[in-house]
């Protein structure tokens, strides 16, 4: 089954800026929809951001629209989420998969620290 691993986390201060990476196992890749979720300390699961087999359809958490912008790369198995304005409260653990998840394939995910 396909594998994901995360990358591109840190810690930032408010208004800064990340790019994450993920980095797919398989060519299957391709023919899924991903997304981005995220987990906060105590919270579950959440979300936050869509994008079609083609890359041509993209949604977003109205807690991030018109901050974050994901992407992918089909030849290189790979998708990105361009995070700008970050907020404290988008501390998270960022974890991506398909959509919807497939259980098995979820990576350690990247930590992303916002201090304000």
């Amino acid at each position: 089954q396909v594998q994901f691993v995360e990358s591109g986390g840190g810690l930032v201060q408010a208004g800064g800026s990340l790019r994450l990476s993920c980095a797919a196992s398989s060519s299957t890749f391709s023919i899924n929809a991903m997304g981005w979720y995220r987990q906060a300390p105590g919270n579950q699961r959440e979300l936050v951001a869509t994008i079609s087999r083609s890359g041509g359809s993209t949604n977003y958490a109205d807690s991030v629209k018109g901050r974050f912008t994901i992407s992918r790369d089909n030849a290189k198995t790979t998708q990105y989420l361009q995070m700008n304005s970050l907020k404290p409260e988008d501390t998270a653990v960022y974890y991506c998969n398909t959509v919807p998840p497939l259980r098995n394939s979820w990576g350690q995910g990247t930590q992303v620290t916002v201090s304000s």
